[in-house]
């Protein structure tokens, strides 16, 4: 007796969901939103992760770059009206307009960038959390001083540009208790120009190591013959920092995002932290390769970050996480 066609349906389509990555696994459709240009790192290195799960089929991808704060919202729930599964962008000095557009779109997944916590049932946040290569960065640049004098350029004293600091500073104590800081913050995410100026002036007080935070340090040290330290991206290969860049920070999305879409995916995203996606035991976040200063630096100090590194992963070495603003010592 033949079975009918609805019952062949029926096991063909239970066999293929019972296979491992399943051809069935449906495309979600997410949308990032961008305050800045995706060329500034911090928005560039969310885009990059989702613009590899597009390539991979894992995502449908849709993006808004340049968008400000007074028009985020509107473009927001414009993308939640539309269809989309999840959307990632950033709810800094907005948060609450943000948690009232989660209320109204309770099917839609939020993964935001946020200096609180996550709200409701469908509101997710992270932030960039690679203090911990950043101490490691310290290490190194507490070895590499003649000075003692040490630069740091960044955009803002906000929590997760103090804690970065924080940790590079200790990480250069830890091995040069006697290592003094110079901190400036320029009061912009992007402006070159003026971040060159800043380095330049802590140039003259006497720092020859800088660790660059923001973009245009690196063109500083470049043109005064020192050294600096990259933040976000690799700056030494994105940055014309061959040479000068000893080392950078990195941040990786691709582990909170991925964790995010398969979520979403499996019906299971709930409201979470996702800090623990921007470290480096899940990979995170991590320090770059050394690569003109491989053969540089002396092997007792790349030994010891090695080892400084494999404890953080392992969980036996914490760096500590200090929001507070940093302070210049000099």
């Amino acid at each position: 007796m033949k079975k009918p066609f609805s019952f062949v349906c029926f096991i063909l389509f239970a066999a293929l969901i019972c296979l491992p990555g399943s051809v069935l696994a449906a495309k979600i459709k997410v949308a990032g939103i961008y305050s800045q240009p995706i060329q500034q790192k911090w928005d560039a290195c969310l885009h990059k992760a989702l613009l590899s799960l597009s390539e991979k089929g894992e995502i449908d991808y849709v993006f808004s770059e340049k968008v400000s704060n007074t028009d985020y919202i509107r473009v927001l729930r414009e993308y939640a009206e539309s269809g989309v599964a999840l959307v990632v962008g950033e709810a800094f000095g907005i948060s609450r307009d943000v948690h009232k557009a989660a209320d109204d779109y309770p099917e839609v997944a939020f993964l935001m960038g946020d200096s609180f916590g996550p709200y409701g049932k469908n509101m997710s946040v992270f932030d960039n959390y690679i203090h911990e290569p950043c101490y490691l960065m310290g290490m190194i640049a507490g070895t590499m001083t003649k000075t003692n004098k040490i630069g740091m350029v960044g955009g803002y004293p906000i929590g997760e540009v103090n804690r970065l600091f924080n940790a590079f500073m200790e990480g250069a104590k830890s091995v040069n208790p006697d290592v003094q800081f110079k901190v400036s913050f320029i009061g912009s995410w992007y402006d070159p120009p003026k971040a060159k100026e800043f380095a330049y002036a802590q140039i003259e007080a006497g720092v020859d190591v800088l660790y660059a935070e923001r973009a245009g340090v690196v063109d500083a040290a470049k043109e005064k013959g020192i050294v600096a330290f990259g933040n976000v991206n690799d700056m030494n290969k994105e940055e014309n920092g061959k040479d000068v860049v000893v080392a950078s920070a990195l941040w990786h999305m691709e582990p909170a995002i991925g964790h995010a879409v398969e979520r979403v995916k499996a019906g299971t995203f709930t409201a979470e932290d996702y800090k623990e996606w921007t470290m480096m035991g899940k990979g995170g976040a991590s320090l770059s390769p050394y690569y003109e200063f491989e053969d540089k630096l002396p092997a007792e100090i790349k030994e010891k970050v090695a080892q400084t590194a494999t404890g953080i992963k392992d969980g036996s070495v914490v760096v500590e996480i200090n929001d507070n603003e940093p302070k210049s010592t000099f």
